[in-house]
């Protein structure tokens, strides 16, 4: 058997994914369970845009359900306590400036699993968060993203 991607995350973000495990389980399933039914009851199957639609979305829920299960059973929990906040890594929040004139950001580096750049988390498979791991304040960093090559500054690690 292969060895099952981790899922670094928040104990917060592994909540947040239970929850959503829980809702898709006891509420959402059983919901699509009953469109398909009543679905059913409209008639010749191969015509039948609303039972298509009804197991199109249980597809996709049991597929999320999936997903979910693996990726909390394969989670990893930062420690966001930490006390060595000298270096960037898993779970700190990060205040950079782009050099030499852009606009200071601050995004906190979390697994994929719970990235929102919108919200301030970025994965620690991004480019930005990826070239900053195991730096220190006051470094420059040079990132490689599509866009093309930048340059940051680290500004302050929490």
């Amino acid at each position: 058997m292969a060895n099952e991607k981790q899922f670094p995350m928040t104990a917060a973000g592994k909540q947040k994914l239970e929850d959503e495990l829980d809702f898709l389980k006891t509420i959402k399933r059983k919901e699509v369970v009953e469109r398909i039914k009543i679905a059913r009851d409209f008639g010749d199957l191969s015509e039948n845009a609303e039972y298509d639609s009804a197991k199109e979305d249980q597809a996709f829920v049991e597929g999320r359900i999936s997903t979910l299960e693996s990726m909390i059973r394969n989670a990893v929990i930062i420690n966001e306590n930490e006390s060595n906040k000298d270096i960037v890594r898993l779970g700190t929040r990060v205040t950079f400036i782009e050099v030499p004139d852009g606009d200071q950001e601050s995004y906190t580096i979390v697994g994929s699993a719970e990235a929102d750049p919108l919200e301030g988390r970025i994965s620690n498979d991004s480019p930005i968060a990826k070239s900053m791991i195991g730096r220190t304040i006051g470094e420059r960093v040079k990132v490689l993203t599509p866009g093309g090559e930048m340059e940051i500054k680290i500004l302050s690690i929490m």
